[in-house]
């Protein structure tokens, strides 16, 4: 079992991240991004099913599902007995990444500025989402972070788009970047979120290799 959040940020360089809303959806969009390229998925505890649904996906071979928007320790704990593998929460507390910690679990915090990451840096986290990307000042702010902090490694989220991930991509810093179009809200049309992964897929080997 994978048992690292670098581990988990090399399986694929786009972490769809996911806000389903009917369990019954939850397996067949899993299949289809695992079929796609894309094993490592991301459930938004956003909706009243999510917890269902990450269970669903847990089933699905080859799928790494974790738990998004984790707000608390409550909810991450709640994330695990659900099947959740990795955490990724919007913002970082102690609270919340000591949590992780006890429970061993992989854990992506979310940061936006130099303090939020020596903060992590003072937990002994090394791997960050950059969130919200865009609105955070884009590539040109993430470049400007990661030049103090050079062994640290970054998932950009947040306005992304399939046109855009490659230039995220092309950024020693960046291990991977996560999406909410690969799949739309309600959406669980499998020929269309193949297809979708698998341009992701293609548009990020044209980014080049990550260290």
């Amino acid at each position: 079992m994978t048992t690292t959040i670098d581990e988990i940020m090399r399986l694929a360089p786009v972490i769809p991240v996911l806000v389903v809303e009917d369990a019954a959806h939850a397996r067949p969009i899993a299949e289809a991004l695992v079929e796609g390229g894309l094993p490592v998925l991301e459930v938004t505890l956003r909706t009243p099913a999510a917890l269902d649904v990450i269970g669903e996906m847990a089933k699905v071979e080859g799928a790494v599902v974790g738990a998004g928007t984790v707000l608390d320790p409550d909810q991450l704990h709640r994330a695990i007995d659900a099947g959740a593998r990795f955490a990724v929460s919007p913002g970082l507390t102690e609270r919340l990444a000591l949590a992780a910690r006890e429970a061993a679990l992989p854990f992506l915090p979310g940061i936006a500025n130099a303090g939020d990451i020596m903060r992590g840096l003072d937990l002994g986290l090394e791997r960050f989402k950059f969130f919200p990307a865009e609105a955070s000042g884009g590539i040109a702010a993430l470049k400007a972070l990661s030049g103090p902090f050079g062994g640290l490694r970054f998932c950009p989220t947040g306005g992304i788009r399939a046109e855009t991930m490659a230039t995220w991509l092309a950024l020693d810093a960046v291990l991977c970047v996560g999406g909410t179009w690969l799949v739309g809200k309600g959406e669980s049309d499998r020929a269309r979120i193949v297809e979708a992964a698998r341009a992701a897929v293609r548009t990020a080997g044209e980014a080049g290799p990550h260290d």
